[in-house]
């Protein structure tokens, strides 16, 4: 126990901090810091080592503030102490629709796992074929003209490119004429041709009033052009993204 002076004086100081309890933030905060200091000194005048202990046991209980329901519960938040798990959703299902699941019949589990590892490695095939396709392609492209296109990377207008090539495809003609003067713009088409498998010569028209023109042909290699699922444009975007 603490010697009689000390206990008297400690009193006096609760008294002077319960007393400061109706009066505002700032005059209970000085109360408390004078009680701190209060302490302290008695801290430094006992020399019995028990008394010693409980004036240190006060003078942390003042300095560390007392913890609300939230942070106490916060200490015992591991596992079993902290909130219960969710329930899992096989726990939220009715017994009967869990039992019905878990009493399956086994030939019918073994028919249902397999057509389901023939969906998914039909998916797998038709995304791989898909693959392969595209990029065939585009190894057709020459070197230069693919730098070309990942460098400078003009959807909309590779996009109209695709679709008149697309379309003229389709169709029974033999030879598209396109009219484009840009060197570069004139590149990125030869470049969707080379994609597509198809032959494209830019050849040089002289008009009325001796202006000079050049007109790419694009002509067809054979009637069986299959057509990739997956476009130049999206290819490129693809390629952009990381996902080739």
């Amino acid at each position: 126990m603490a010697p009689p002076e000390v206990l008297r004086k400690d009193l006096i100081m609760l008294d002077l901090f319960v007393n400061s309890k109706g009066e505002n933030v700032k005059s209970r905060g000085i109360a408390i810091e004078k009680k701190i200091e209060l302490l302290e000194n008695l801290a430094g005048k006992v020399s019995n080592r028990r008394s010693r202990r409980w004036l240190n046991d006060r003078l942390l209980m003042e300095l560390v503030p007392r913890l609300n329901a939230q942070e106490i519960r916060g200490l015992f938040a591991p596992p079993p102490f902290g909130d219960d798990s969710p329930p899992s959703p096989f726990c939220m299902t009715y017994s009967r629709e869990w039992d019905n699941f878990r009493s399956i019949d086994m030939d019918k589990e073994a028919t249902m796992m397999e057509a389901l590892k023939v969906s998914v490695s039909k998916q797998k095939r038709g995304a791989d074929n898909d693959k392969v396709a595209v990029l065939t392609a585009w190894h057709r492209v020459d070197c230069q003209t693919r730098k070309a296109l990942r460098r400078s990377f003009l959807p909309e207008l590779i996009n109209n490119y695709e679709e008149c090539l697309r379309i003229f495809i389709k169709e029974s003609s033999d030879v598209l004429e396109v009219c484009v003067q840009d060197p570069f713009q004139r590149l990125l088409l030869h470049g969707v041709c080379e994609f597509y498998n198809m032959v494209s010569v830019t050849v040089v028209t002289q008009s009325e009033g001796s202006e000079t023109a050049k007109i790419t042909k694009i002509k067809k290699k054979g009637d069986d052009i299959k057509l990739p699922n997956i476009t130049l444009c999206n290819f490129l975007k693809m390629s952009k993204a990381g996902i080739w």
